[in-house]
């Protein structure tokens, strides 16, 4: 709930910016813009995941124990990492989508007078709220090494410390285990009700364009 509340604010707070960049025509900025945009969000969203991805491996995981999925009934796509990894690799990973394809892309939107990428560089950066509450929560641990495992909306930590009783942002304790499971290492894998609403979602695109 945390999450969503802050990824609403960060979402009104890029409306509020690109008002400020557009002014008056923002509106028709975003009608001349809107189907692009919804073409290239799937693949914005996907780019995001293989950035966490490239950050993984450059800091030291094995390409081999990073999956990827789809899991649009529970809101996420997902990179996880189903091995165990030191604070400085998950802290890159976690800002790589925000810095490359959000702040990064933002500023050539504005400088070349992109409005496609200025639009999907803010939904992005809207989009970051879990990467953000993550980075500014491990970013005060010591002592540990991170690992994502089956389930695609949780994360552990291994650590001889005792984190059960810290209170973490956005974030809540579920019990100390002795391993995690990371048995799934299906490279892909999507729901499939994400298979639906992907097709369904371009097929409305396609049906938009034709009429059109």
């Amino acid at each position: 709930v945390f999450l969503n509340v802050f990824s609403i604010i960060l979402l009104i707070l890029a409306f509020i910016f690109f008002y400020l960049i557009y002014g008056k025509e923002s509106i028709n900025v975003l009608n001349d813009n809107i189907i692009l945009v919804m073409f290239l969000y799937v693949p914005y969203l996907i780019l995001h995941e293989v950035l966490h991805s490239i950050a993984y491996c450059i800091y030291g995981a094995d390409f081999k124990n990073i999956t990827y999925g789809a899991y649009l009934e529970k809101g996420i796509l997902c990179c996880l990492c189903k091995q165990n990894i030191s604070k400085r690799n998950i802290l890159h990973s976690l800002l790589y989508p925000f810095f490359f394809i959000g702040i990064l892309t933002l500023i050539i939107g504005i400088i070349f007078n992109i409005p496609a990428l200025v639009i999907l560089s803010l939904s992005n950066i809207a989009g970051c709220s879990g990467d953000l509450v993550m980075f500014y929560d491990l970013v005060k641990l010591n002592n540990f090494e991170f690992s994502e495992y089956n389930d695609p909306i949780a994360f552990g930590l291994y650590s001889k410390d005792d984190f059960s009783k810290l209170k973490l942002l956005g974030l809540k304790f579920d019990c100390k285990k002795a391993k995690l499971d990371r048995d799934d290492l299906k490279k892909i894998r999507f729901s499939n009700i994400s298979i639906f609403l992907f097709i369904v979602f371009y097929g409305l695109m396609i049906c938009t364009l034709l009429v059109d």
